[in-house]
């Protein structure tokens, strides 16, 4: 059997039955202790949101019991009460598909394993899916931590490495199709939630495809236009591709050049707009815009303002390098894309097309992902989709996208005990999503502002001694 490329061109054996994440591999978790969780079994007052309805209503108590929510009366033994007040809305646990772990703040871009996961939940994310791995070894020792309780973060659905490009020594050594289903075999036993397909060829993605659903997984994808040999997602939605990331695809983004060439062009009235919306809708595949993504890039609007500062979870080093980097200069082609994308999201939503949110940034040392999913969700309300809907799309949608929908985004008897509540109503505000107070993943209840406080100062490398492993 094959060895495979995997991130940094290294090769792991698919014939190794002890998992090669040895003791030895501890990578970088030990720095930073857990956050204690809240004894809570029971929780009164406050706003409760309806995922059937799209609205709030009075919570008429939600109990909790070995991780899951239950009916009232089914929570045995002494009640552990948190007491809301009236201007406290409940929210399902928030769920971000497109969740990268990684900052690129020096030389090189890499998974970050003590800050990130912790500032993912304290945004309300309790479902993140790491979408494509630059050290999926290391991604899984830190799911595995947090499953175990030794590391703090939202529940973590790994995908392992890319398949593609975006895979350093794809180009130079491409898996042929023997090697992509032992790959995806081999990733399945570790437990990976899904699989990442970026800038791949077409006969790589049908077998990468086909691999993934023999073993109950779903792929997504960035995907081009069929330029130079990429696919267009029209063609890997006929290849039954579950989820698209970033551009819906189709004719208005022809194979004579990019589709980062083509976006600025595309207008909704266009036939081939409305033609690929359909088949969406034919085939029931998801779209995560990760509008947001694009706007970092832009004029950087009100949407883009720090509420909080984010730079603060950075240690003084990076802080301080970050500050003598030039301003930050606007590229026109991708603030036309973050317009067209807003144009284009809500025709798709009003057509019935089934979105997932996802943030898609990775942190150069001003912004941080967590916070991405506010902007995002402020993003979607700004383009015209109702409040309501998007707090589906940012809760249920995702669950259901990622084949878990029976057991997160939504606050239902049985399903796992995720939950955050904020302060104000997002339906009259969807920015009140920034305003969080508590969050809970799996029955375990933070603090977010002790979240927050945990990890102040402590991301990114501490001087120049170190700063070359960034």
């Amino acid at each position: 059997m094959k060895c495979f490329i995997a991130v940094r061109c290294c090769s792991l054996c698919l014939t190794t039955a002890a998992f090669w994440l040895a003791p030895g591999l501890a990578f970088w978790l030990a720095a930073q202790e857990p956050v204690e969780p809240r004894d809570t079994n029971y929780i009164v007052g406050g706003q409760l949101f309806d995922s059937e309805s799209g609205e709030f209503k009075v919570n008429p108590g939600i109990a909790i019991k070995d991780g899951k929510f239950v009916l009232p009366g089914e929570d045995e033994g002494d009640r552990q009460v948190l007491e809301l007040g009236d201007d406290d809305y409940i929210l399902p646990g928030l769920v971000d598909l497109h969740a990268h772990y990684n900052v690129k703040l020096f030389n090189r871009r890499r998974e970050e394993f003590n800050v990130i996961p912790v500032t993912y939940l304290a945004n309300g994310a309790t479902v993140t899916f790491s979408c494509g791995e630059y050290l999926p070894e290391k991604m899984f020792e830190l799911r595995k931590s947090i499953e175990a309780g030794t590391q703090t973060g939202p529940r973590l659905l790994t995908s392992g490495p890319y398949y593609g490009l975006a895979r350093p020594g794809w180009r130079q050594n491409k898996p042929d199709a023997d090697t992509i289903r032992e790959e995806v075999a081999f990733w399945k036993k570790t437990g990976i939630g899904g699989v990442k397909a970026k800038l791949i060829d077409p006969d790589s993605l049908k077998v990468l495809v086909e691999a993934a659903h023999e073993h109950g997984l779903t792929v997504t994808g960035h995907l081009d236009s069929g330029y130079r040999n990429s696919v267009n997602p029209r063609d890997a939605i006929e290849m039954g591709i579950d989820r698209v990331e970033h551009f819906l695809g189709g004719d208005a983004l022809p194979d004579s050049q990019s589709a980062y060439s083509s976006l600025p062009n595309l207008t909704v009235d266009m036939p081939e707009f409305k033609s690929i919306v359909e088949l969406y809708l034919e085939k029931g595949t998801w779209f995560d815009a990760t509008i947001s993504a694009y706007g970092y890039y832009g004029v950087r609007g009100e949407e883009y303002d720090q509420w909080t500062d984010e730079k603060r979870f950075f240690t003084p080093y990076v802080q301080e390098q970050v500050a003598k980097r030039s301003a930050h200069r606007p590229v026109e082609r991708f603030e036309k894309i973050y317009r067209v994308k807003q144009e284009t999201i809500l025709e798709f939503w009003k057509a019935g097309g089934k979105i997932t949110l996802g943030t898609d940034h990775f942190s150069d040392g001003n912004f941080l992902a967590g916070f991405g999913v506010h902007r995002e969700m402020d993003i979607m309300v700004r383009a015209g989709i109702p409040a309501a809907e998007v707090i589906k799309i940012a809760t249920l949608n995702g669950a259901t996208a990622i084949g878990l929908g029976e057991e997160h985004g939504s606050i239902e008897v049985g399903k796992s005990a995720d939950l955050f509540v904020v302060s104000g109503n997002p339906l009259d505000e969807i920015r009140n999503t920034r305003n969080g107070k508590w969050v809970m993943t799996g029955g375990k209840l933070y603090s977010t502002e002790e979240l927050f406080k945990s990890v102040e100062g402590k991301l990114g490398p501490m001087d120049e001694s170190t700063a070359k492993d960034w």
